[in-house]
């Protein structure tokens, strides 16, 4: 299939039987978050992540959250990867990698990215608390393995110490953030590929 060069923008639109989705995206904005859904803590991740990608992030969403968020959570992560995917093309032109250490008081956190086309996501966290508020702590895997999965990029996150549940979950939001934007910044003309094509 012939994909066009990167416009570092997309709009993703997903109804289902559980949850209705509407992202729009610009992966070199100017942190503009506009976020309109009711998963409170999620709403305060992707706030973070935006500001600290500098991406313009719009999203209003709905789902069948008086069952539970993980529905919401998992279609708000693959939207977000689909649009990732989509404002990115043929790769043409980006740095591709991209890695980041961030501190979050007494947190430590880590991601590494390659945006090779190929889908794979690792998280090493434990978790001290089973929920941050109302929040699940296992749904930020849920949400980065739906955005890795379906944006068809290498994710690997790790907290590599810490104490605070929600410390660790936003260090990693913040590090995750500022590894894409390292990842799909403009570093020359070619696709960053030996093969000449990052599918």
């Amino acid at each position: 299939m012939q994909m066009n060069a990167p416009t570092f923008q997309a709009e993703v639109n997903r109804v289902t039987g559980e949850t209705s989705v509407a992202l729009k995206l610009n992966l070199h904005g100017e942190g503009r978050a506009e976020l309109d859904f009711p998963v409170p803590f999620l709403r305060h991740m992707l706030h973070l992540f935006a500001v600290h990608g500098r991406f313009d992030l719009a999203v209003t969403a709905d789902g069948d959250v008086d069952v539970d968020d993980h529905h919401l959570v998992e279609d708000l992560g693959l939207c977000l990867g689909q649009a990732l995917y989509q404002a990115l093309g043929d790769k043409r032109g980006i740095r591709r990698y991209g890695e980041r250490h961030t501190p979050m008081d007494e947190t430590l956190a880590r991601a590494v990215i390659d945006l090779s086309g190929r889908p794979a996501f690792v998280l090493q966290a434990q978790f001290p608390s089973e929920h941050i508020g109302t929040f699940p702590s296992e749904l930020v895997a849920e949400f980065f393995k739906s955005v890795a999965y379906d944006g068809r990029f290498a994710l690997h996150l790790a907290v590599l110490y810490g104490e605070n549940t929600h410390h660790m979950a936003e260090a990693l939001f913040k590090a995750a953030a500022a590894a894409l934007r390292e990842a799909v910044s403009v570093d020359g003309s070619a696709v960053p590929s030996s093969k000449g094509v990052l599918a």
